[in-house]
C-alpha cells in the first residue's frame, strides 16, 4: 500500500510539471512571429515595443510581448535567456505584473554596445538599475522570488551560483501575472529565445509560522 501511494505522489509531481507547459500561457501583446518546441519559447521581438511609466522620459508605453501564466501567493520563477541584441535598449527577461501600473522586469538589455544585467520597477512610474558585464556570456538565468510584499531578483551565468541584482516592493497579498517579457524600444526586432522557464511554489511563511506557534 505504501508503494502504491508513493508512486501516485510521484506520478502527481510529474503531472504537476508537465502540466506547467508554455503552450498553457497566455499572451499580452502576442508578437506576429513566435514557436514553442520543446517547451521552450522563441520569437522575433516587436519592433518600438517596451514597458515604462513616465518618469525620466515622460512617456508611457505597455505594448511589448509576454507570455505570462498568474500565480498568487510565493514563488521562484526562472528561466534561461539568449537574444542577439541588436539595437540600443533591446531587452529580454522575466516580468512580474500586477497591473500596468505596478510591475517588474528584470533580464539583460543592451546599451550603448554593452550587455547589461537591467532591472525596471514600477509603482506608478518606472525606476531603472543596471549592471553592466565586461563580456558577453553564453548563458544567462533570471529569477526571481516573491516573498510577502518583495522580490528578490538573482542572476546566474551556470543555473547553481546565483548573484542578487535586486530587492524591490511588490504588492502583497495579489495575484501576479509572471512570465517572459522581450521589448525593442529602438530598433526594428530581434530574435530572442526562453528556455527551462519554472515557477515553483513557496509555501506562506507567516502561515507555516502560525501553524509552529498553534500546534
Amino acid at each position: 500500500m505504501k508503494k502504491i501511494f508513493l508512486s501516485f505522489c510521484t506520478l502527481c509531481m510529474i503531472n504537476k510539471s508537465l502540466s506547467q507547459t508554455l503552450e498553457k500561457m497566455t499572451w499580452f501583446n502576442e508578437p506576429e512571429k513566435w514557436e514553442i518546441k520543446n517547451n521552450s519559447l522563441s520569437m522575433f521581438v516587436t519592433p518600438q515595443s517596451d514597458y515604462w511609466r513616465i518618469s525620466h522620459y515622460g512617456f508611457t508605453v505597455d505594448d511589448a510581448p509576454f507570455l505570462y501564466t498568474t500565480y498568487g501567493g510565493e514563488f521562484e520563477a526562472k528561466v534561461k535567456i539568449t537574444g542577439n541584441y541588436k539595437a540600443r535598449f533591446d531587452q529580454m527577461g522575466l516580468m512580474l505584473r500586477i497591473d500596468k501600473e505596478n510591475y517588474i522586469k528584470a533580464g539583460i538589455e543592451f546599451v550603448d554596445g554593452k550587455y547589461n544585467l537591467s532591472t525596471v520597477v514600477t509603482h506608478k512610474t518606472s525606476d531603472w538599475s543596471v549592471i553592466a558585464l565586461d563580456k558577453i556570456p553564453s548563458e544567462v538565468w533570471i529569477k526571481a522570488v516573491r516573498r510577502l510584499d518583495a522580490v528578490e531578483v538573482f542572476y546566474s551565468f551556470d543555473d547553481k551560483n546565483y548573484i542578487m541584482m535586486r530587492n524591490a516592493h511588490l504588492q502583497d497579498n495579489s495575484p501576479v501575472m509572471v512570465g517572459l517579457m522581450a521589448a525593442c524600444p529602438d530598433g526594428n526586432g530581434f530574435n530572442a529565445a526562453f528556455e527551462h522557464f519554472r515557477v515553483k511554489h513557496l509555501p506562506d511563511e507567516r502561515r507555516l509560522k502560525w501553524l509552529q506557534d498553534h500546534k
